[in-house]
This record gives C-alpha cells, structure tokens and sequence, in this order.
C-alpha cells in the first residue's frame, strides 16, 4: 500500500529515531512510504492556546502538503485528532473544504493503521522487561484508540503488559498547560509515574511524544527507574534499530 508519512515536530525536533522507526515497521508491514521533507506542523499548539488565524496558515500547509489519493500515518494520536476533529473549525466552508474532508477520511494514526486497515499486528519485536501502556488523551477520548497498540504490544517477544491503575487520567502536559499550570501538571505526571512503579513496571509506552517527553522528564528529574518508550520504537526492537 502506498502511504504517505506525517511526522510530527515532537518527533521531527526530539525523537527522530522514532520517525525512522516507524518508516521501519510501516515497510516491514508491507507499506511503500513517502516523506514530504517540506512538512512541519499540523497547526494544534496555536490552534490550543487559541492563535486561530495562526494555525489555520500551518493547517493550510498541512493539507497542500498531502496528496488525497494516499494514505497518511503519523506516530501520533494528537495530531491525528487535531486534523480529524478541530480541522473542521478552521476550514469548513472554505476554498479547501473538499481538500480537508478527504485527508480527515485518510489519516491514521500508526497503531490503529496497522491493525483496523493492514490487520498487521506481529513484527518479531524482541523487548525484555515489564510495561504499562499510557492511553493519551488524544488517543483514548479524540481517536478512540485503545485495544489497538495494546494487541501490537501483546504481540512482542518478552515484554509483559501489565495495566496502569487510573489510566484514563491525563499525564498532566496538554501542551501550553503545562506552561501556564506547572504545578499542577507535575503533580499529574508524578501521580501518573508513580501509579506505573507501584505494578513494578519498568517502561511506559504511548503513542504520544509529547506524553513521554513529559514524563521523561519528571523521570529523569527524580532519578527513577523506569523509562518512557514509543510505540514505534517498541515494535522496531530487536530487528529495525541500527
């Protein structure tokens, strides 16, 4: 299947072995992949912290960015659900209506591509060790993603998947919020940390790097041992890492 790859700016200015790594697993699943190195951003931190007119221009180059007759994977559920849900308030009734309604119908995120379209859920991933998996808020209540990542997971040689207690909370980042809100978003990612050591897990995986980033950080603040993880990265272990 010809697929073409949206890289978020997490990933692209931070985590870019998880963008080669999803380039890994997408061909490995049989995809032919494309990467437009012109991209940037989808538009979501202007369009949150409400600079509308701002990220409708970002948004604008998104859509003329992406062909409609593929299919775009992007390595997150956030960005996913900001051209799937919020493009709407930014491009209904305009030049670029029609433009916007196909590649809203052509985004995946990554987990939910591989297993509700290529029904591809098994890579020969080799992870030793105990994990959580981190439902982000994108993924769980905008994409309604759940049991997907998990079945890629369940899949991946030594890793056991143990549940995160409260996981439908948020990891307390929500862009901008934990800015304006640091206090409280650091007391929402040291609950969400302790709550994945207390089942004595040893990774957190998502398939948000900007929930793992956040974390990361309370981890590594407080020098704890547990370690964030992507998705792709997890399914990339053991055979695609160079």
């Amino acid at each position: 299947m010809k697929t073409e790859l949206f890289i978020p700016c997490f990933i692209d200015q931070l985590f870019p072995d998880t963008a080669f790594n999803t380039v890994k697993v997408l061909e490995k699943a049989g995809c032919t992949v494309e990467y437009n190195p012109e991209q940037t951003c989808c538009g979501q931190p202007a369009f949150n912290a409400g600079f509308w007119d701002e990220a409708k221009v970002v948004g604008r180059k998104f859509l003329d960015g992406f062909s409609e007759d593929s299919v775009i994977i992007t390595p997150s559920a956030s960005c996913t659900g900001m051209v799937k849900n919020y493009y709407n308030d930014l491009f209904t009734n305009t030049v670029v209506h029609n433009k916007c309604r196909t590649i809203q119908g052509n985004i995946y995120e990554l987990s939910d591509f591989l297993v509700n379209i290529l029904q591809f859920d098994y890579f020969g991933a080799e992870l030793e060790g105990r994990a959580v998996y981190h439902d982000s808020c994108a993924a769980l209540r905008e994409c309604k993603i759940k049991e997907e990542p998990r079945q890629l997971l369940s899949k991946v040689l030594g890793l056991e998947l143990v549940e995160l207690p409260q996981n439908d909370t948020c990891c307390g980042f929500g862009g901008t919020f934990a800015v304006k809100f640091d206090a409280i978003s650091s007391a929402m990612a040291q609950q969400k940390v302790e709550n994945a050591l207390s089942v004595d897990a040893e990774y957190i995986i998502s398939t948000d790097a900007s929930c793992l980033l956040h974390l990361q950080s309370y981890i590594d603040k407080n020098n704890l041992p547990i370690k964030t993880i992507h998705l792709a990265d997890v399914l990339a272990h053991g055979w695609g890492n160079v």
